[in-house]
């Protein structure tokens, strides 16, 4: 009796190890599930997708009408940049690449690749997405196939305008400078057939880097300009602009006229700001002036225009006292009246121009920009 009680204890004892045993194995192998534990078969979190630089710039931007710009094709490095629907182009990248020269940036690889005007982008068009995203293909050509072009660019001179077909009447009281008057019917004529003859319009970022060998230009090119900012320029000739969608260029005196761009496609840059004045000796103001004063001058036309880059002599005289005003108050460009094209290598702050005068019609213009 003693003996069986005995066996039966350690019975029980063995069968008590085995089962602290296999609880300790459950234990380690099969952990029960607790309370705020997740069960083994919950999916672990995703890690989010990061976005791509085009959708970072969206988000940051939070304008519906903002566009993500990506620039693609053999050593090209640019990051994309914001631009808006709509507007046109600004500040569109010029890389450089060495041994090469930079041919511009098209909406295809086929069109960079050829060269196509038609294809060709840049700021004189307005900015127009898919889904807020555009995708611009870069080109690239020798300096030899550069040169070869031997591209001449006019830079098209306007004044004042008229709507008399026959010119300013004799008792007009600006009769003395009937010859700076086009008649708008030409003007608008000029502006069609640039506009629909496949003319490529240059910036003057561009018109800078093909100065430098760095850009290239077709022979086709051709910027259009007006001087002084007249009430006829803005009445009767920024209309024709708008009509024909074409990038020009208004030269103002800011001294006289602070009003904002008349037009999207109309830039406002510098006629100086009070300089349209004779000076001593008869000659404007620039030419008689010391290098500050002309530099106090140009900056508050910048003031005003909120734009350096290029400007316009007033009455077309310069010398090189101006030129060095102009260096220091770090204007790159500025345009003259002597007649001419400009080409690789041409003095920036000497651009020629193509004077239109009263009576050049279509024909007339055709024989200087083809």
């Amino acid at each position: 009796m003693f003996v069986g009680v005995v066996g039966a204890v350690v019975l029980l004892g063995v069968a008590g190890s085995i089962t602290a045993v296999a609880l300790a194995r459950q234990g380690t192998d099969a952990p029960a599930a607790t309370a705020g534990t997740p069960s083994a078969s919950a999916a672990p979190t995703p890690t989010p997708t990061p976005l791509t630089p085009e959708e970072q710039l969206l988000a940051t931007s939070g304008d519906p009408a903002a566009c993500a710009v990506s620039f693609v094709g053999e050593g090209i490095a640019d990051p994309p940049m914001l631009q808006t629907q709509g507007a046109l182009f600004a500040g569109l990248p010029i890389p450089a690449r060495e041994g090469l020269v930079f041919a511009g940036w098209y909406a295809t690889p086929e069109d960079a690749a050829a060269f196509a005007i038609p294809g060709r982008v840049n700021g004189s068009e307005p900015v127009a997405c898919v889904d807020q995203r555009v995708t611009l293909h870069g080109s690239w050509m020798s300096p030899e196939q550069n040169a070869a072009e031997d591209a001449r660019i006019p830079i098209l001179m306007y004044h004042q305008f008229t709507d008399r077909p026959e010119g300013l009447a004799p008792d007009h009281p600006e009769y003395w400078l009937k010859g700076n008057y086009a008649y708008i019917g030409d003007f608008d004529a000029h502006l069609n057939h640039i506009a629909t003859t496949g003319f490529y319009l240059p910036t003057w970022d561009e018109l800078s880097a093909f100065i430098d060998g760095r850009l290239f230009l077709p022979n086709h090119s051709v910027i259009v300009t007006d001087d002084d900012a007249h009430q006829t320029w803005l009445d009767m000739a920024v209309p024709v602009v708008d009509k024909h969608k074409m990038l020009t260029t208004s030269f103002v005196i800011t001294a006289y006229r602070q009003d904002p761009a008349p037009s999207p496609y109309v830039l406002q840059r510098s006629h100086t700001h009070d300089m349209h004045q004779a000076g001593a000796n008869g000659d404007g103001r620039i030419v008689n002036w010391t290098v500050p004063e002309i530099v106090a001058d140009m900056e508050a036309s910048a003031g005003v225009l909120g734009a350096k880059e290029v400007m316009a002599y007033p009455f077309g005289h310069y010398n090189d006292t101006a030129k060095e005003a102009l260096r220091q108050a770090r204007w790159e460009m500025a345009r003259t009246i002597e007649p001419g094209y400009v080409t690789i290598g041409t003095d920036k702050l000497a651009l020629p121009t193509i004077r239109i005068n009263y009576g050049m019609g279509l024909d007339a213009l055709v024989g200087l920009i083809g």
